[in-house]
């Protein structure tokens, strides 16, 4: 079963990818396939203040980043243990920063750019080693949502048969165009 609900993600995702407003990053240095896909969005949320001082508003322009999960799920498909397997996709991300920050730099908006924003599972301790700050979701039914998504997404890049929860809240994960920048200089 589990098999097939990934073969059919992996079949679909193309249709859903067309559907979206998300876009790849390309980077022309090499063979490596950054693990983002992006858009702009406005930000809806409550007003923030990241660590470096940067004040996130309504209405703020920022990149949205989101996981090809389905790609990471069928790299990670054949690795062994779940800390191999966390290594991997944090590695991955890594690896994709420095062509986030060129996406950046590059964008016809980059004046406009405030940050980055995504929304993750992934333990406050490691974002933040990824540069990345975490911020609560507010809205009760829209983290519910968030949960039920990546909850069944974890249980599709485990390979165990039981009900694997996912332990971590979903969170905002925030970084500002100048951290982003300034860490992945040309």
């Amino acid at each position: 079963m589990r098999r097939n609900l990934i073969q059919f993600w992996t079949y679909s995702d193309p249709i859903y990818f067309q559907c979206t407003r998300l876009s790849y990053i390309k980077d022309n240095s090499n063979d490596f396939q950054n693990v983002f896909r992006v858009r702009l969005t406005s930000y809806q949320g409550k007003d923030i203040t990241l660590a470096d001082g940067t004040s996130i508003t309504r209405n703020d322009t920022l990149i949205k980043i989101h996981l090809h999960n389905i790609r990471l799920i069928n790299e990670t498909s054949a690795i062994q243990g779940e800390i191999r397997k966390a290594r991997h996709v944090y590695q991955t991300v890594q690896a994709s920063l420095p062509g986030l920050a060129a996406y950046v730099r590059d964008h016809v908006k980059q004046e406009q750019i405030k940050g980055i924003i995504g929304i993750t599972v992934l333990n406050h301790k490691i974002c933040r080693r990824l540069g990345f700050e975490t911020h609560s979701i507010s809205n009760p039914a829209y983290k519910l949502f968030k949960h039920v998504i990546f909850s069944t997404i974890n249980k599709l890049a485990t390979n165990t048969s039981s009900l694997h929860k996912t332990k971590q809240d979903p969170m905002y994960l925030f970084m500002s165009k100048q951290k982003l920048l300034s860490a992945y200089k040309e």
